[in-house]
């Protein structure tokens, strides 16, 4: 940089030259004043959003350093190892030399597969020519996005949700127009007379997670019926985020594409994360019309050019009956977690939970707990009782409160923890809930008596 600006530079060898010390001086003044001035970046990283929850995952860990034993309800992680035949068809596929290059659009044998898997769990009919291989189930809500949603255009949401629907919506240039989950007396439901009056002309998408993250929702076959109603009236591209499409505990799953003029209109989110143990291989697939596929192909030769391909070698195992016979035993499992953490939050003074119908998700109503320990921040309620080790989400985490809520919610998620885990976790929680109550009721009583006594007394006490 020196040289560039004129300088003579001096190696050891030469003579030391007096009447250069000034100008060597000012163009080092001058490098130092250009090095502390901040880079410019683009202004739309600014509209960009992250998952907060990664954040909670790192408070965590920092705090197990420190020798703190954590109880890790914050991140929808599975500990169930993938199968290992999956394991063993993408090693054999990396000996067999497919490490290069493929198709963008994916291999045509796993995108026949996923077609005939969603077809014969949807009910509805497609082909190959469907089906976009993704590198995760993230990738599809931004490529939707850009291939339905003009700059301005108005997104419908779910808030509480998923908080890369917001991100997305915001960093492409739409208007994120976010729709409420209300709680009622067997846990929680669309608000659907608000998502209607919501709905403008210049409303051009719908974002519909059923089997809903933070929730635990599954939808009620009226609720669906009135959701594609609104996407056929306004005429609505529709996102159906299906991620935890095959963990539902009771009853047989459906999709919204199966009802009349979804799926012309309708892109699937298909992820292999949740099912199959699969959330670190990151394979997944848009589904939805030919034409609508054909553009998501060309974005996947743009931005990553195809989906790694012995990942998409294991993708084919696990769409087997092998792979597909894995899930009932998670399932399982994961109703004894389910039912351990409802049984242990029950019994926590001010935690009002509801059972989850489907995904591994708790979603608890503690407006009452942090009335009791006078609080009204969800975070410092968090912080607060992540000192025991126990280590959640809040509502806060998958979008703004809404400015209608009146209520506070957390969420724990029971895919990475035990059942003796749970329960230990939860017979801590409630120690220190009751503890801590009882410790603001002792000093607001003691102030009470403060407050009354005589000054005289005061002063002889």
């Amino acid at each position: 940089a020196l040289k560039a600006k004129g300088v003579t530079l001096l190696n050891r060898s030469s003579s030391f030259n007096p009447s250069h010390n000034d100008n060597i001086i000012n163009n080092i003044t001058d490098i130092k004043e250009m090095s502390s001035t901040p880079r410019r970046f683009a202004s739309r990283m600014d509209n960009l959003g992250t998952e907060t929850a990664y954040a909670v995952s790192s408070e965590a860990a920092a705090l197990k350093a420190k020798g703190v034993k954590i109880y890790p309800f914050h991140i929808g992680d599975l500990n169930f190892p993938t199968p290992q035949h999956i394991i063993d068809a993408a090693k054999k596929a990396m000996d067999d030399g497919k490490t290069g290059y493929c198709p963008a659009a994916g291999l045509p044998e796993l995108r026949e597969v996923i077609a005939t898997e969603i077809s014969n769990t949807r009910g509805v009919l497609y082909s190959s020519d469907n089906v976009s291989v993704q590198p995760g189930g993230k990738t599809t809500i931004g490529k939707f996005l850009m291939c339905v949603m003009e700059e301005g255009a108005e997104v419908l949401y779910p808030s509480p949700g998923y908080p890369i629907y917001e991100s997305q919506i915001n960093f492409l240039g739409g208007k994120a127009v976010p729709y409420q989950y209300v709680e009622t007396a067997n846990g929680y439901g669309l608000d659907l007379p608000a998502l209607r009056s919501s709905i403008t002309e210049n409303t051009k998408v719908l974002i519909y997670n059923n089997y809903q993250n933070p929730t635990g929702t599954a939808a009620t076959e009226s609720e669906m019926q009135e959701i594609a109603r609104i996407a056929v009236e306004h005429d609505l591209w529709v996102l159906a985020d299906e991620a935890y499409y095959d963990l539902v505990y009771d009853g047989v799953p459906q999709s919204i594409v199966s009802l009349p003029g979804m799926q012309e209109r309708s892109m699937i989110l298909f992820t292999f994360s949740k099912s199959f143990c699969m959330t670190g291989w990151r394979l997944a697939a848009s589904i939805g019309p030919k034409d609508m596929i054909t553009l998501i192909n060309k974005l996947n030769t743009n931005y990553e050019a195809c989906t790694t391909h012995f990942v998409q070698c294991a993708g084919i195992a696990a769409l087997t009956p092998q792979g597909k016979a894995h899930i009932k035993p998670m399932m399982d499992e994961l109703r004894l977690r389910r039912d351990a953490l409802i049984s242990g939050l029950r019994q926590i003074p001010g935690f009002h939970p509801h059972v989850p119908q489907a995904a591994f998700y708790v979603f608890v109503n503690v407006t009452e707990a942090m009335k009791m320990l006078g609080l009204t921040d969800l975070e410092r309620f968090r912080h607060l009782i992540l000192q025991t080790g126990v280590s959640f989400c809040t509502r806060e985490h998958f979008g703004a409160r809404l400015d209608c809520e009146e209520e506070y919610y957390i969420r724990f998620a029971f895919s990475g923890i035990t059942v003796d885990q749970i329960n230990e976790a939860m017979g801590i929680l409630k120690k220190f809930v009751v503890a801590r109550t009882q410790e603001r009721v002792e000093f607001q009583e003691s102030k009470h008596v403060t407050d009354v006594v005589p000054r005289s007394e005061k002063v002889e006490a």
